[in-house]
């Protein structure tokens, strides 16, 4: 594990950085009950973990279990679907339709996914009458193909590795007039990947109505970034300046921690990691214009570190994946780091477990 304390917080990164225009979300719309309602979306919980903080070594533990989120087992299932619902509401509001449910009639929405997103834009496109094309590399199961294909959504298979098959979204997406929807984004591509991001926003408002007492520290896990700045901006929002972010990646995919020392989004090369939702090499422009200015450290846990923790919280009852508990295994192996991020024994730390176990 490996500790960076953040040169740019409070004040972002350099102009010359270069990145997407478009700011993070702060605030749900009107989308957020409507979308709750229609996909039938109930809160997840927060757990109080006292044996883990004795273990560990701080006052307290705190976890958003987002494991059995929506039936889908992951936090993602407020990302696309949410980024659609809202698409459904504009036109209901500005009088395109008169239905909700059959708001995006005609339309098509389209993503690369290795995962839990293709899953999301196929629950929630049907939901308001679109269709979903989910594009897969030829690495992929077989039975997470068939998963998305009960939701409803037509897969494709598209090259040997992610980066291939959304090459092949997009190049089909802009053929076929599609919208593209991925879970990041880019120079020329923001407002999607911000919708998707907003989504996220339901679980810092859970947590604020769930919560006793401020956390001190908040571990987010981070692959392109979308879930650690949704839920920095709600901590930011909800406890202030006094609540410390720690962001943490695999040291195979430290895409963040690359662009904060070089000062602009960079591609962070590496072998490919266990954490496979995290095992990003290039962030996302708005989460790390985000993170940039707001978080206080960010962190790499190896493979084998977040290896140890997934048995350790098994053995206590919490399955996940590496990738689900990689913010819990920064904070597993933080003994040797509680001077550099402000950890003691009156700590209470708020993690996310963000997945559940694989099934596929």
């Amino acid at each position: 594990m490996k500790t960076h304390n953040n040169p740019w917080l409070g004040k972002g990164l350099p102009d010359t950085s270069a990145l997407a225009n478009g700011d993070v979300s702060k605030y749900l719309g009107s989308t957020r009950d409507l979308f709750k309602d229609r996909l039938k979306i109930v809160e997840s919980p927060l757990l109080n973990l006292p044996e883990l903080a004795n273990s560990l070594g701080v006052g307290a533990v705190l976890v958003k279990d987002e494991r059995n989120r929506a039936g889908l087992g992951s936090f993602k299932a407020l990302g696309a679907a949410y980024a659609i619902a809202k698409r459904a509401v504009k036109r209901v509001e500005d009088g395109t339709s008169a239905s909700v449910a059959n708001a995006l009639n005609g339309f098509t929405f389209a993503c690369a996914s290795a995962g839990n997103h293709g899953l999301s834009l196929a629950t929630g496109a049907p939901a308001f009458g679109a269709e979903a094309v989910v594009f897969v590399a030829e690495t992929v199961p077989e039975a997470f193909a068939e998963r998305l294909k009960k939701q409803g959504a037509r897969v494709v298979r598209a090259g040997a590795n992610y980066e291939a098959s959304m090459e092949e979204a997009q190049r089909q997406a802009d053929e076929n007039d599609w919208i593209l929807l991925p879970d990041s984004t880019w120079p020329g591509m923001v407002e999607a990947g911000r919708d998707v991001m907003e989504g996220y926003l339901i679980m810092g408002e859970e947590i604020a109505q769930q919560i006793s007492e401020p956390p001190t520290h908040v571990f987010l896990q981070a692959g392109v970034g979308g879930l650690a700045a949704a839920c920095a901006v709600s901590a930011r929002e909800t406890w202030g300046d006094e609540v410390k972010i720690v962001i943490v990646e695999p040291e195979d995919a430290p895409a963040l921690q690359a662009s904060i020392d070089a000062g602009k989004a960079v591609v962070a090369p590496g072998p490919v990691s266990i954490m496979g939702r995290l095992d990003c090499k290039e962030p996302s422009h708005l989460a790390l214009k985000y993170l940039a200015s707001e978080a206080n450290a960010f962190v790499t846990i190896s493979d084998s570190e977040a290896a140890q923790t997934v048995s350790w919280l098994a053995a206590r009852g919490f399955e996940t994946t590496p990738s689900g508990a990689a913010g819990l295994s920064a904070l597993h192996h933080a003994s040797d780091h509680f001077a550099k991020l402000g950890l003691s024994a009156s700590s209470r730390v708020l993690c996310y477990l963000s997945e559940g176990p694989e099934d596929v």
